[in-house]
């Protein structure tokens, strides 16, 4: 398996116990901070699909980000501001957050991700290998850094989001 399949094939495996998990769960309870240091799972959510949205189109493809491009900000009841992807909010910026509906939570995720799938589908090894701007104090990182960086952040909130499906609700509902 090459390496973009490979990335492809951890992050699926991902993208879809995020969707196992939050199958049945009420917006209402997606939408709940389990304490004042927690983010909810639909926030959760919002910061992966953002974060795979940047890394894709404005990171790896130098082309516009979907947040904007098609007006998911404006579905979200958010600024058109690219660069934010909730990263190094105050515990008030996150409590004042309001979740959209879970249809358009979900279908931001889906559409992220489904680009994210077309980039890794048609990247070369020479891609991989190509270096790309970085945020200081990094100046540039390779294809295949960034994608271990895209990979690792979205394990990690999808656990957190599996996490708080079990909180919530239970366990049983994962294969």
């Amino acid at each position: 398996m090459s390496a973009n399949r490979t990335t492809l094939s951890a992050l699926e495996r991902n993208w879809q116990m995020v969707k196992s998990a939050v199958s049945d769960v009420e917006e209402a309870a997606m939408a709940v901070r389990p304490n004042e240091d927690s983010n909810s799972m639909s926030w959760l959510i919002w910061h992966m699909s953002r974060v795979t949205d940047r890394f894709i189109h404005f990171r790896l493809t130098d082309k516009p980000q979907l947040w904007t491009v098609d007006a998911w900000h404006e579905k979200f009841n958010m600024p058109d501001e690219p660069n934010d992807i909730g990263m190094g909010w105050s515990n008030e910026q996150a409590a004042a957050w309001q979740a959209p509906s879970k249809d358009v939570l979900m279908g931001y995720f889906d559409q992220a991700n489904a680009a994210a799938a077309d980039y890794l589908n048609s990247i070369t090894d020479a891609e991989l290998e190509r270096e790309i701007p970085w945020t200081a104090p990094i100046a540039t990182l390779r294809v295949d850094e960034a994608l271990g960086i895209l990979v690792w952040d979205n394990i990690v909130h999808g656990g957190q989001v599996a996490y708080l499906r079990g909180y919530f609700q239970g366990m049983g509902w994962h294969r």
